[in-house]
């Protein structure tokens, strides 16, 4: 395929809505868009209402046309989107059109592709664009917006400099490799270099520390078998999800529900009860209850307040300590319309509640969890890549700092420079089609 095509899609949902969009770009695009319009002299940057019309000169329908001239355009390309009536029909109709007029169908995220390759945007801020279409609360999309204004490519080329700066320093040093380094200046790289570790690491820490925040935060409900997770459940999402049965075990594999609280679009997954199985079936259901546990961003142990403590609940509460550290976990005391009979004089619990009735406590405590997770003013990293690459940095810091010490330049050098290239990697890398084709490939169409 080649860069120099005029390309097409359909750049909004598929579905029924108030209108669709097909975008167009390439040096063809706007002797496209006359085509489908029979008109000529489009200004651009004004929209154009139209009638829209087929090779075969049959009318589609009535659109708005608006035509963005070469460089001033998402893709640094002659782009024309043409909104039009919402349907499955009228814009597949379209789309063909400008196919029989010379467009090519575009690949997933080949525009986004092109606008990098044109130099409208970086590589952290096309994952920014990827991203902010799937935000999943909205700190998250702040933290995007932000992104895509390129945020973090400042930030990223303010490490970058810096290394370039320090590496400076030791190549002047590597031409004149007869005479030791001053000590004095031995000192200033070393303290140059801890600064940026510094730096780096607080960013790292950030981004794992608010990955629930990208990537929308996951639930565990947790609990023996008939504790009422399955009612607390169908209480979060205000509708009858799950079976709710006296019977011990009725929910036998993990169910999985979006919902929003506050500003968060979240997961909730109501686990099979925990306990020893009794067939392979429950088996199965409790190794994916386990597994969703060390999923999940928060825990919710659920104990039942009219039952006897016992061995399953103590399974619980040691299986739930042991991710204590690493996970938010809240105590919940169900069922307290019931007479009381759970007794553990070290367990604190952290409210107690009737999931049938209200659990209004219990979201209000989701939420503030989760708005306490964007306090920190730290650069973020968005996606695994930024994260691999700033590890790789950190590794390649730490490494130059042996050489140093024995004023061995080259090398020291040599790790430099990696960390530059690390650097580099989250906003333009030098060359990897392969990487590019992969990233741009994960993004919807019409992007």
């Amino acid at each position: 395929m080649s860069s120099s095509d005029t390309i097409s899609a359909i750049a909004t949902a598929n579905g029924i809505g108030s209108i669709a969009i097909i975008r167009i770009s390439g040096d063809r695009a706007l002797e496209i868009a006359e085509k489908l319009s029979h008109k000529k002299d489009f200004t651009p940057r004004y929209a154009t209402l139209t009638n829209i019309y087929n090779s075969k000169n049959e009318l589609i329908d009535e659109s708005i046309v608006i035509y963005f001239k070469a460089p001033f355009s998402f893709t640094a390309e002659n782009v024309v989107e043409i909104q039009c009536h919402g349907g499955f029909i009228v814009a597949q109709s379209i789309l063909k059109a400008t196919l029989a007029y010379g467009a090519r169908l575009a690949t997933a995220g080949e525009f986004s592709k092109r606008a990098f390759f044109n130099g409208r945007i970086d590589l952290s801020e096309a994952e920014a664009i990827a991203q902010l279409i799937e935000a999943k609360s909205e700190d998250a999309a702040k933290i995007l917006a932000a992104q895509m204004k390129g945020s973090l490519k400042e930030y990223i080329e303010k490490i970058r400099n810096e290394i370039i700066h320090i590496l400076a320093y030791s190549e002047v040093s590597i031409d004149y490799a007869e005479e030791d380094l001053p000590e004095d200046l031995v000192l200033q790289i070393e303290a140059k270099l801890a600064e940026l570790k510094k730096s780096l690491d607080s960013t790292l820490m950030a981004s794992r520390a608010r990955e629930g925040l990208m990537q929308g935060f996951k639930v565990a409900i947790v609990g023996k078998p008939n504790v009422g997770k399955s009612s607390l459940l169908n209480s979060l999402l205000n509708y009858n999800r799950a079976i709710v049965s006296e019977i011990a075990g009725t929910t036998r594999d993990t169910i999985e529900e979006q919902v929003k609280i506050g500003t968060h679009l979240i997961r909730i997954v109501d686990t099979a009860g925990i306990r020893e199985a009794h067939d392979e079936i429950e088996r199965i259901g409790i190794e994916r209850s386990l597994e969703a546990i060390q999923e999940s961003d928060i825990v919710v142990a659920l104990f039942d307040s009219s039952r006897e403590y016992d061995k399953e609940d103590e399974q619980i509460i040691s299986l739930i300590n042991s991710y204590a550290k690493d996970k938010h976990v809240l105590h919940v005391k169900n069922k307290i319309d019931l007479e009381a009979k759970f007794l553990h004089v070290d367990l604190k619990f952290d409210m107690q509640l009737n999931s049938k009735e209200s659990v209004d406590e219990l979201v209000h405590t989701l939420e503030s969890i989760m708005d306490t997770t964007n306090t920190s003013d730290e650069m973020m990293l968005i996606s695994q890549r930024q994260i691999s690459a700033v590890e790789n940095t950190l590794k390649n810091i730490e490494e130059a700092l042996f050489p140093l010490q024995d004023q061995e330049l080259e090398i020291f050098s040599f790790h430099l420079n990696e960390a530059v290239k690390e650097m580099a990697s989250i906003t333009r890398p030098f060359e990897n089609d392969e990487m590019l084709d992969k990233m741009f490939g994960s993004f919807c169409l019409g992007k």
